[in-house]
């Protein structure tokens, strides 16, 4: 199948989040980032082009979101997900995030449960604590670092917090596991009889490791689902503030517009739409190319695992370009911070992030880098481990 070369680019000096950020996050310069999760290589060749040509142009007044931009995803998700969305189930928001802050304040009031999977990206957390809401999670079930939902506990959680809304990750960041068609349909049952809405985050769609496929959750579900989605997690274009809200239900599509409406915040700048249109029309030999590097790196930083630090935990890598790496058997976890940090001069996203002290000792790994990068980052641990 046809591939296009990824390029990769020092982004040192670019005001990057990643690279240049970490004395905001971490309090200290210099550190090998592997924790924000964008990626260090140029976005596709197509992509790129679109964006010149959008600024070749030169007017940046008003503009109209193209059809072509709403054919281009619905093609997408036909094709690589046989997920037939509507057009007119699309809404936007400049990210999953804000998507996500603003549906909790839609389907929810003050001090209302809404329930996440931990662990599972802190964002969620955020979305719930922020607005005055009470985060109820439900631990996912960790065998051997294979993380798995246990469906009794889900029913007896719905039944005894009264939480109607769960924010489910899919594919799951940052356990890296692609769920399964009948892991998604006893989900969806328990969620059905408790009257329960999916928010279901599948910015990470696209990027499928393993053997087995994403499945779109309004596939599965009979009940109310709100898929989030966009390009930019797959091609790397989360600067240009552009994602999809597809919401299926009429009457929350309403709720929604008011609230869109009421912020004044109902489309984005025109460089966003031009550049996802774009990715989804021609960036798949791109995709592939990315795939197979973090197939690479993830397979190079295993091996180094097993043979120089085999108290490693790391969970399967079946979707993602995310790595969760179970380090308690290899570290006090109280001095997690210290060791890879100060020790080893890294920045990851540190367990405890994704949902308290039960994941402390954990961190995770952002593999859209160079091998030379990641190896880097592996040999440090290692040798700060096993001294």
């Amino acid at each position: 199948m046809e591939r296009e070369s990824l390029i990769y680019i020092d982004r040192n000096g670019t005001d990057c989040v990643k690279w240049d950020g970490t004395r905001e996050q971490f309090g200290e310069a210099g550190l090998l980032p592997l924790w924000v999760a964008d990626m260090d290589f140029q976005a596709p060749a197509c992509v790129r082009e679109a964006v010149s040509a959008w600024a070749a142009h030169g007017a940046f007044g008003y503009y109209k979101v193209p059809e072509r931009y709403y054919r281009a995803f619905l093609r997408w998700e036909r094709d690589r997900h046989s997920y037939a969305v509507e057009q007119d189930w699309l809404r936007f928001s400049p990210g999953i995030v804000s998507a996500l802050y603003w549906l909790v304040q839609i389907l929810t009031r003050p001090g209302d449960p809404v329930t996440v999977l931990t662990p599972v990206y802190y964002p969620f957390l955020n979305a719930i604590r922020d607005n005055g809401r009470t985060l109820a999670p439900c631990g996912l079930v960790n065998r051997e670092g294979r993380y798995t939902m246990d469906f009794d506990r889900l029913d007896r959680h719905f039944a005894r917090t009264g939480s109607r809304v769960l924010i489910l990750s899919s594919p799951h960041n940052p356990v890296g596991r692609v769920w399964l068609r009948e892991e998604l349909e006893a989900l969806c049952a328990v969620c059905e009889k408790y009257g329960v809405t999916i928010l279901s985050d599948e910015i990470h769609q696209d990027l499928v490791i393993g053997d087995h496929p994403h499945i779109p959750t309004a596939t599965v579900y009979k009940g109310r689902t709100v898929t989030l989605a966009s390009a930019s997690k797959t091609f790397n274009l989360a600067g240009l503030k552009n994602a999809f809200v597809v919401i299926p239900d009429e009457d929350l599509r309403q709720q929604f517009d008011r609230f869109a409406h009421n912020l004044s915040l109902t489309d984005g700048p025109s460089v966003g739409y031009a550049a996802a249109a774009a990715a989804f029309e021609g960036g798949l030999p791109w995709l592939r190319s990315l795939l197979d590097r973090v197939r690479e790196n993830y397979q190079a930083v295993c091996g180094e695992l097993a043979d120089r630090l085999p108290g490693a935990v790391v969970s399967p890598l079946e979707g993602t370009y995310l790595m969760w790496v179970d380090l308690r058997k290899c570290l006090d976890p109280e001095k997690t911070h210290f060791i890879v940090q100060d020790v080893c001069g890294l920045a990851v996203d540190y367990g405890e992030w994704f949902g308290g002290d039960d994941y402390r000792g954990f961190i995770r790994l952002n593999l859209a880098t160079s091998l030379d990068n990641v190896m880097l980052a592996v040999s440090r641990l290692v040798a700060a481990l096993t001294e």
